[in-house]
């Protein structure tokens, strides 16, 4: 088994379970459960090998995820970084998406903040439960590893595209397609599959910064950001 295959059948085992978790599982636990079995899946993958390997696929996360002690200075340093890239791209991205919201939803009535029902649930939740398992699987193992699988050979005068300062291979759109696939697969509602719009900036950052932590902040900056659109026009409860 050529090491594509591998990652493709890794990734349909992944989708097969994750998406059997989501309709299982009672509804208060389904998130919790999508989220545990991707973890155990990086696990599996990447995580249970040596520093290298997690450092390849952006998986490091400041020490945290690295066998050996964590050291607070550089965690410290990686989580403030990550920190000012999510929050620079989130400064550009989400007033252009507040708009497009507007434009899509046609909410009838102006914007008016509603808190969510628990502040602790609704971060903590879409930060741990939500954007660190998905970005852990698809933007750590299987962004970095069709990276690996379809790296040039030396003797290819072949490069990777590079946007903005990040180089971008297929594994950027091909990713993005299983993540759009996969959220559609668990909740089968055409809007789902606009996630991979998202999925590319994430793949981006993750190219661009070297790891996932910026990724992981971004998607729960954007879950929260549009949640927060959503009770505040009264379309979400």
């Amino acid at each position: 088994m050529g090491p594509t295959t591998r990652v493709f059948a890794a990734t349909l085992v992944t989708t097969a379970v994750v998406t059997m978790a989501s309709y299982v599982l009672p509804e208060e636990h389904a998130a919790t459960g999508v989220g545990f079995a991707f973890l155990a899946a990086v696990y599996g993958l990447v995580l249970r090998g040596n520093s290298s390997l997690i450092r390849e696929h952006g998986l490091s996360l400041g020490g945290v995820l690295e066998p050996g002690a964590i050291v607070a200075d550089k965690l410290f340093r990686d989580f403030l970084r990550a920190l000012a890239w999510a929050v620079g791209i989130a400064l550009v991205v989400f007033p252009l998406f507040w708009i497009g919201f507007v434009l899509w939803w046609q909410p009838a009535k102006p914007f008016s903040f509603v808190p969510p029902s628990s502040y602790t649930d609704e971060i903590l939740g879409q930060l741990m439960v939500i954007a660190l398992p998905e970005e852990a699987f698809y933007r750590g193992y299987l962004q970095s590893a069709l990276d690996r699988a379809w790296a040039p050979k030396p003797d290819e005068s072949r490069k990777p595209f590079r946007w903005f300062g990040a180089p971008l291979g297929w594994s950027a759109p091909v990713t993005s397609a299983i993540f759009a696939l996969g959220h559609f697969l668990t909740e089968p509602n055409p809007q789902r599959l606009a996630v991979f719009f998202p999925s590319l900036l994430f793949c981006w950052l993750r190219s661009r910064t070297g790891g996932i932590g910026a990724a992981v902040l971004l998607h729960a900056f954007s879950n929260l950001f549009s949640s927060t659109l959503g009770r505040g026009y009264g379309l979400f409860p």
